[in-house]
């Protein structure tokens, strides 16, 4: 490992200016972007910006596929004074209109397709314009530059679904994304000659990290919205990447294909986010991929990430998270409060200036995960309680046990299982519902929905599947639908989700 990083907090938008000029930044299908060429049209973004949305601080969203506006959002936004509001683009009506409305957004970019799904008074007070329009009215413009703000000013609020009810904004200020890019494109090792496939969505932590850490780095990402695994295998062959971050899902459907041997001897590093590896699938990637250098990480929107495992540990711990990143603290903290010892379990704690700022307009969420850090702390201040139970082994290396919450990880998103039930109980098919994340060795956790029709079983039956489809994005649609005609209740008189979860793991494990 070498030296530590440099802490120092410039302003986010700065990043635009660390790779040689002539360097490329941004590389499409069609042109590249040098990183000159970056910071003009970024700074014309901003100009546009800052015309159109005047009141400091204003958000903005984009609603956008990974086009070249989406991938400067970031930086112009901040730099025309305002707070960017990326929203994943696998997202329903429902969903959007929830975030517009509740980051109070003056600005909506998306394409004319996805604003044409939304309902009247979605909106809410935002104002939609595609991003043609957008560039035609930006590109005559004279750049700003960067901008001098502090560290600690709002720079993005990204979405994040809780244990129950609707996506929470996560607040994170310039220190939080600047100072995430420098400990990621350092622990890493890029460099200038690296180029980094972004399959990650930009509305993800680390997916945005794909682009701030590369270009700290002074290397080029090559953005990609993948339709089939294959295309992942044709733009490393195409753009000679050296790094990709995917999601396990991802990571196992590219093991089963088939690398030419040139090709797979491009990549220089994995990085894996959205969920654990299982040792198979380490052994899958490792020999697929015997020249790259693995990194398993963990992490939380609440703090970025929180813990990556050196490479030269993998082949020996393969289900480890490891030590924590730099710039954080991560402590394992017992039941009773005092420092977990060795195997012992107990909750994860981060501290350090990687947290986040809380959650946008919720003080009462924001008071039970954002809380001060346990008085052995070295970093202190405020601190995020995880509520994901890990251990600590003799050798210091972190060890995932579970989660305290209900949340459900599949394919790498991170669901609420409330949405899902409100959202089959708003079909009006069904009375009562249990969403669960049961147990599946392609998604990490398939959902499962346990339901009580509501009028006709036979007609509810039928209907559900479709009606679901049309109102949740893909990755939040249950894969089984198990009907009842009584909910099981727990001793207190509440749905019993934890009978229901036993019952269901079994019979999936049992075949």
């Amino acid at each position: 490992m070498p030296a530590a990083p440099d802490p120092t907090v410039h302003p986010l938008d700065h990043l635009a200016l660390r790779g040689r000029p002539e360097a490329a930044a941004l590389i499409f299908k069609d042109r590249t972007l040098s990183y000159e060429a970056l910071n003009r049209r970024l700074g014309q973004l901003a100009a546009w910006l800052a015309r159109e949305v005047s009141e400091p601080g204003a958000r903005v969203a984009t609603w956008l596929p990974k086009s070249e506006l989406a991938c400067l959002m970031p930086l112009a936004a901040v730099r025309a004074g305002l707070v960017h509001v990326p929203v994943n683009p696998l997202l329903k009506r429902a969903q959007v209109a929830h975030i517009l409305a509740d980051s109070g957004a003056r600005l909506l970019i998306a394409n004319a397709g996805r604003v044409a799904t939304l309902e009247p008074g979605d909106l809410a007070e935002a104002a939609a314009l595609e991003e043609s329009a957008v560039w035609a009215a930006a590109e005559g413009l004279a750049p700003l530059g960067p901008s001098e703000a502090a560290p600690d000013a709002l720079a993005a609020i990204l979405y994040t679904s809780g244990s129950t009810g609707r996506p929470k904004g996560v607040m994170l200020s310039h220190a939080n994304l600047w100072l995430g890019a420098v400990s990621v494109a350092h622990y890493l090792g890029v460099g200038v000659d690296d180029r980094v496939l972004a399959v990650l969505p930009l509305a993800f932590d680390y997916g945005q990290n794909q682009l701030l850490s590369t270009w700290y780095a002074g290397g080029a990402v090559v953005p990609l919205d993948y339709l089939m695994a294959r295309d992942v295998i044709k733009a490393v062959e195409r753009h000679d990447i050296t790094t990709i971050a995917a999601v396990p899902p991802l990571w196992l459907q590219l093991t089963e294909l088939d690398w030419p041997e040139a090709v797979a001897a491009k990549l220089r590093r994995l990085t894996n986010s959205g969920g654990a590896l299982t040792e198979p699938l380490v052994r899958a990637l490792r020999a697929r991929f015997p020249g790259a250098r693995l990194f398993p990480m963990y992490g939380l929107t609440e703090a970025f990430r929180s813990t990556y495992l050196d490479p030269a540990l993998v082949d020996a711990h393969p289900t480890s998270i490891g030590t924590a990143i730099p710039f954080a603290e991560v402590m394992v903290v017992a039941d009773d409060g005092r420092v977990a010892g060795p195997n012992e379990e107990g909750e994860l704690v981060h501290a350090g200036p990687l947290v986040a700022q809380g959650y946008w307009r919720d003080a009462e969420r924001t008071a039970e995960r954002f809380k001060p850090a346990p008085a052995f702390s070295r970093m202190g201040g405020m601190a995020v309680w995880s509520g994901d139970r890990v251990r600590r082994d003799e050798a210091g290396l972190l060890h995932f046990a579970g989660r305290r919450d209900a949340m459900i990880k599949t394919s790498g998103n991170r669901v609420s299982p409330q949405e899902v039930e409100d959202a089959a109980i708003a079909t009006g098919l069904v009375a009562e519902a249990v969403a669960l994340g049961i147990p599946d060795s392609s998604l990490g956790q398939a959902i499962h929905l346990v339901a009580r029709a509501k009028g006709d079983a036979a007609a509810a039956e039928a209907a559900l599947p479709a009606a679901l489809a049309r109102e949740l994005p893909g990755f939040m649609v249950p894969r089984v639908i198990h009907w009842r005609e009584d909910m099981p209740l727990s001793p207190n008189g509440k749905l019993d989700r934890t009978g229901l979860y036993l019952e269901l793991s079994a019979a999936v494990a049992g075949g």
